[in-house]
């Protein structure tokens, strides 16, 4: 049995992040600052302490401290920043069928970088998965990211929504080449999971039971521990139709 016959429920990706501890620009400890384009993103916090930075139109800049047993979550369009304050871990549930890992991320890169794809391609990729190589531009992935987002900050807290407006222009004609690859990962996986439910319900309102003849149980673990994730160090679990690891490629 296939992970994609067997998929988490509701198709959703997992993965287990301890945020990064490098100082950035401003003094904060933590990580690369991105949106989503399709997928609400969930913390579940497992241990430390921390917060998670966002800026949306809607809110502007807020900051949410995350300590064990904080459930946070966020829909697309929200810029996010996972801050270190001390041993924070936390797992992350992912919606779509391993979306974010496909491209549905973008870096708050500053302007420039953003509006030349292969400009922006370059500056997100990683040159290795592990060693002193991946870490430095790991760090510099970040760092570049702090310079966009806090101008982004810095203009939404002055009440000025327009560089945050341009970022999302940016980001969609950064993903638009992307999606028709996506629509299939979707369909297999999100969609799919909520049409099963609709006929398991069908089956049962008519007092057929066949489908529970076909349950099974399906065990996994990390197929990679301490990746280098855009919030920090990532164990993922590589799962067919579920999630892919993410090497910032």
């Amino acid at each position: 049995m296939n992970a994609m016959s067997a998929p988490l429920p509701g198709g959703v990706g997992l993965s287990h992040i301890s945020a990064y501890e490098w100082e950035a620009a401003d003094g904060v400890c933590g990580g690369s600052p991105h949106l989503h384009l399709a997928c609400t993103e969930a913390y579940v916090v497992t241990a430390g302490r921390g917060a998670v930075q966002t800026l949306t139109l809607a809110d502007g800049f807020t900051e949410t401290p995350l300590e064990p047993g904080s459930v946070v979550w966020f829909t697309p369009g929200t810029i996010h920043r996972m801050v270190q304050g001390g041993g924070l871990k936390v797992t992350v549930l992912m919606q779509n069928s391993g979306l974010p890992e496909a491209g549905d991320a973008v870096f708050t890169f500053p302007p420039e970088v953003l509006a030349d794809p292969e400009r922006y391609a370059a500056a997100a990729a990683l040159p290795a998965k592990e060693g002193p190589e991946a870490d430095a531009a790991a760090r510099r992935r970040r760092d570049l990211a702090i310079e966009g987002y806090l101008t982004l900050r810095a203009a939404a807290e002055k009440g000025d929504d327009a560089p945050l407006r341009a970022f999302h222009e940016a980001a969609a004609r950064i993903v638009a080449p992307k999606v028709k690859e996506w629509e299939p990962r979707w369909r297999d996986g999100a969609l799919a999971a909520a049409r099963r439910t609709g006929e398991q319900l069908t089956a049962l309102a008519a007092g057929d039971p066949a489908h529970l003849a076909e349950a099974r149980v399906t065990a996994t673990g990390p197929s990679r521990r301490g990746g280098y994730g855009m919030c920090g160090r990532r164990d993922e679990y590589e799962l067919p139709g579920v999630t892919l690891p993410y090497y910032g490629e």
